[in-house]
């Protein structure tokens, strides 16, 4: 063979492990180096699609919940409420036994916005997302408002404030009592200088004196209120450490920052804070959506989770299913509702099924709302507790004869051992400390 024949063969062979060793060393470095690179973007790329994803899942579950099936949604027809959602002979039964589950496992019911974000920073609650393929937070905080956040205690809602915060509000109270004081000394120099026969302008300065007077007092006790809040060492401190606790969930909460001072910032963060329950209870949902959407390729419409005390009584306005008990159920965090308003008698009777056989189980309780919901209490550790409990806990339960006509009445022969309890009840009261 020709030396240059020879020559050429090696320069080919050559250039073709020179060529082989550089695309392995390009792949040595895109395996090596890429990883390096790529975290950063992909976890922004994972961020926006899960973002989309939860909006575009919240849409088409809307789109299902409301869809027409077909039939009357009257809430009535082929509907077959079963006994164990049905309520007790004695109407106080049912929301003893959610007492006397908070009792025996000493539940910490949330008063306010301020205590459920406190909750959720220690891992008491769960934050949710707006929809899942198996449920949709449907009407969760509807009516939830933009005030400053306060705390809820012996009725009263107390600002939260920082130093500056407080010192700022000390100084508007005293410059609107100084400008009512004298607006009210500006009225009396008129109204003395009026003749007896200018009765109509008497009238109209005299009302005006009135709404004058009425606004002194009104300014006076949101000052005497400060003093009894922030006037001691001890409460100032611990008003303080809530409000920078609470900023410090806000400045990182679900992904976002909040601004505690911006009122828009205040209702969605609130919004998005009673999207939260006890995991117990999510266990037990997730459960019941997870069937419900297996079934009927739906998400289930979870219409209340966690209710805080002082939005509970806010709620009230306008819920008269919101009870005013020492303990509302969904003030634990246990407690969650599901909306029936657009389902079909199929799916409700589906739904009412499992509930029933949950409760069987001792695992839960349950009723049927006449108005919309399914109200749905998880107890903590799967087990009922014992009557001795709940009738010791019938006192704590007494509500409003208003608020005991909303649900059905279960027969005598389906009430059970719950017709023990026929003992005198308190008059309602709401919450103390």
């Amino acid at each position: 063979m020709p030396y240059r024949n020879i020559l050429n063969q090696r320069t080919r062979k050559l250039v073709a492990l020179l060529l082989v060793s550089a695309a392995v060393v390009a792949v040595w470095a895109l395996v090596y180096f890429v990883p390096f690179r790529r975290p950063h973007q992909s976890a922004n790329q994972s961020t926006a699609l899960a973002n989309k994803t939860e909006a575009e899942l919240w849409t088409q579950g809307l789109e299902k919940v409301k869809a027409d099936r077909g039939e009357p949604a009257d809430g009535k027809t082929g509907i077959e409420t079963p006994p164990e959602l049905r309520h007790y002979a004695d109407r106080h039964w049912f929301l003893a036994t959610q007492v006397a589950e908070v009792r025996k496992h000493n539940v910490h019911a949330c008063q306010d916005f301020a205590d459920l974000a406190a909750m959720i920073q220690r891992g008491e609650m769960v934050s949710l997302p707006s929809a899942t393929e198996n449920y949709i937070l449907f009407g969760v905080g509807a009516k939830v408002d933009s005030e400053p956040f306060s705390r809820y205690e012996d009725d009263h809602s107390i600002a939260l404030y920082n130093e500056a915060q407080l010192n700022d509000e000390y100084r508007r109270l005293a410059a609107a009592r100084s400008a009512i004081q004298t607006q009210i000394a500006g009225l009396k120099n008129q109204l003395g200088a009026l003749k007896s026969r200018d009765r109509v302008k008497q009238r109209e300065l005299q009302k005006e004196l009135s709404t004058r007077q009425q606004q002194l007092t009104s300014t006076d006790e949101d000052k005497a209120l400060l003093d009894r809040s922030y006037g001691q060492p001890d409460s100032r401190q611990r008003l303080f450490r809530e409000y920078e606790s609470l900023q410090t969930l806000a400045r990182n909460f679900g992904g976002r920052a909040y601004d505690i001072g911006n009122s828009s910032d205040r209702q969605v963060l609130k919004l998005n804070l009673l999207r939260s329950i006890r995991p117990e209870a999510l266990r037990v949902m997730e459960e019941i959506a997870t069937d419900y959407h297996r079934q009927f390729d739906r998400p289930l419409p979870v219409s209340s989770l966690v209710r805080p005390e002082q939005y509970q009584h806010a709620l009230r306005k306008v819920n008269r299913n919101a009870v005013l008990i020492d303990t509302p159920p969904h003030s634990t965090g246990l407690a969650f509702d599901i909306d029936y308003r657009y389902m079909s008698a199929g799916e409700q009777n589906f739904l009412m099924t499992e509930l029933a056989r949950m409760k069987d189980a001792g695992r839960i309780e349950v009723i049927r709302e006449r108005r919309a919901n399914y109200h749905v209490f998880v107890f903590v550790d799967g087990v009922r507790p014992s009557d001795a409990l709940i009738t010791a806990s019938l006192d704590e339960a007494t509500v409003p004869p208003a608020e005991a006509n909303h649900v059905a009445t279960m027969p005598a022969k389906n009430q059970g051992k719950s017709q023990k309890a026929k003992k005198p009840r308190a008059k309602p009261k709401t919450r103390r400390r």
